[in-house]
């Protein structure tokens, strides 16, 4: 995955952290350009549990982040504001990646994000509802507009179970959203053929569509 950002003109770095004695990483890529005072940062966690090889949760929102990623790169756009990708790593463990990365971050680091996108499942099956985090009202505007376009119904929910609760701890906007939990959650069934091909796509379009808007004003 660092190949591949790194080829396609990210400036990425891998941002180590210790939990429970093991080193893990969160990866962060930047794209050149765009106002580095005001970042819109979009993030999925790369891990699974023990018991699954956790191809929705999290293959689906780490695969859709890239995918917006590489199409941004691919893009001919000027972002107005700074854009920020992120992989997180020990989601699972309690959010310990991305609570080490905002940890890490100075007051003034902290107030240059605008907002954090989190997503988190993106590829279920059967999907009769897209669930868009509730937070900063700019962000999920635009996430339910976007859904609606596309014929597509929403539902809002709160904030807690996955990476954006990190970042909210620490003041920070969020919003984001689920294809929410399926059968094979946390289970040896999330396998490849757990994840909708056509769920996956509207995500990550949606992804790209909403980030690119927030990133352009």
């Amino acid at each position: 995955m660092k190949g591949v950002l790194d080829e396609a003109g990210f400036r990425t770095g891998l941002r180590p952290f210790t939990h429970n004695g093991v080193v893990g990483y969160n990866l962060v890529a930047d794209w050149p350009g765009g106002d580095p005072n005001h970042v819109v940062l979009v993030g999925a966690h790369l891990d699974s549990v023990a018991t699954g090889p956790g191809m929705n949760d999290n293959g689906s929102g780490a695969a859709a982040v890239l995918a917006a990623a590489v199409a941004t790169a691919k893009s001919d756009e000027a972002p107005r504001r700074r854009l920020r990708f992120a992989w997180w790593g020990a989601e699972e463990e309690g959010l310990v990646g991305s609570k080490s990365y905002v940890r890490a971050l100075s007051p003034a680091e902290r107030r240059k994000i605008d907002v954090y996108l989190n997503f988190d499942m993106t590829g279920g099956k059967s999907v009769r509802q897209w669930l868009v985090v509730h937070d900063d009202p700019r962000a999920t505007d635009a996430f339910e507009a976007y859904f609606v376009a596309q014929g597509l119904p929403t539902f809002d929910i709160g904030i807690g179970g996955s990476d954006h609760v990190s970042f909210n701890a620490a003041g920070i906007p969020v919003s984001g959203f689920t294809s929410g939990i399926d059968e094979c959650y946390h289970k040896a069934c999330d396998r490849i053929e757990n994840v909708d091909p056509e769920t996956e796509t509207v995500s990550a379009n949606t992804i790209l569509a909403v980030t690119r808007q927030l990133a352009a004003h």
